[in-house]
């Protein structure tokens, strides 16, 4: 059996079904856009998946206004919560408007509990042809708009760390580092100003060194789990170019992978995958607060 699911856990509760009690090793997916069109045909399914596996609770980040609405019923359909934000990869195509509608809905919905942060938002400047100052206007904006209603973000962060930190320093919000890539010191610096780093598929990777050194050596009060599904797939599910080119198809990741993430995550620091479960269900708390109205405090 695999350590990380010495227990079961019923559906959406985290409470063991065979002793009663808050399992320890309850999982959250911070980050996971259960909304898209990939799980169209099985969404149902997938997170029954995931709820088998122990994966108490997922984290629906909207990345434009056109997608508030389902992030928002998903949400309240499963038993998870949202975010409510603009991607940067959106902002080509939003307009000022874009941010009333944000501003509206984070009006309307503020009392929603299940609304737990402004995201998915942040900088990306790895995919050509972006507006980098359009980028830049629309999370400044955003950042601005979640310390008007008391929320945590969600970050974006692909060869921005040190652009979204100079906006940071002087925001006064906190909230997840999503997907960090950056270095040990940007790293630090994010973990100063009160925010967790999201690590998820990449970590189990040999390759991807930087990222596993620092999940190995980051405090363990610093990390998140996600999985950003259906995006950065664990190498399990990895096709290379050449297996893609012979016909097969790209693994498609999920929030009930999120376990055997975990485990090697728990395998890179040394410790059992309920102390990490334990440790990480903590931090997410810190970082999301609404989650504590939610979902019961895992037993260590």
């Amino acid at each position: 059996m695999q350590p990380w699911r010495w227990h079961t856990v019923s559906r959406f509760s985290g409470v063991c079904t065979a002793c009663g009690i808050i399992a320890s090793t309850m999982w959250i997916d911070t980050h996971c856009h259960l909304d898209a069109t990939e799980f169209d045909p099985d969404r149902a399914a997938v997170r029954a998946r995931a709820a088998d596996a122990g994966v108490v609770h997922c984290v629906l980040p909207a990345v434009a206004p056109g997608n508030f609405d389902r992030v928002r019923e998903l949400a309240h359909r499963h038993g998870d919560s949202y975010a409510l934000g603009i991607h940067p990869l959106c902002t080509g195509d939003a307009t000022e408007e874009a941010l009333v509608v944000l501003d509206r809905a984070l009006a309307t919905h503020r009392d929603d509990p299940r609304l737990v942060a402004v995201g998915e938002i942040g900088l990306d400047y790895f995919v050509p042809g972006l507006d980098g100052p359009r980028q830049e206007h629309f999370y400044r904006e955003q950042l601005a708009l979640a310390h008007r209603y008391g929320l945590p973000v969600l970050l974006h962060v692909r060869r921005s760390a040190d652009q979204l930190l100079k906006q940071l320093r002087r925001a006064e919000v906190t909230g997840i580092a999503h997907a960090f890539n950056g270095s040990a010191q940007q790293a630090a610096e994010f973990v100063r100003l009160g925010f967790k780093l999201g690590f998820g598929g990449t970590l189990t990777y040999d390759r991807a060194l930087q990222v596993r050194r620092l999940a190995r050596e980051l405090p363990l009060t610093a990390l998140v789990l996600e999985t950003d599904a259906p995006d950065i797939p664990p190498h399990w599910l990895y096709k290379t170019a050449e297996q893609r080119a012979a016909g097969a198809v790209q693994g498609r990741n999920e929030p009930g992978e999120l376990p055997a993430i975990a485990g090697v995550l728990a395998e890179l620091r040394g410790i059992p995958p309920a102390e990490l479960a334990a440790a990480t269900v903590l931090n997410a708390y810190e970082a999301l607060p609404r989650l504590r109205g939610l979902l019961p405090a895992p037993r260590p």
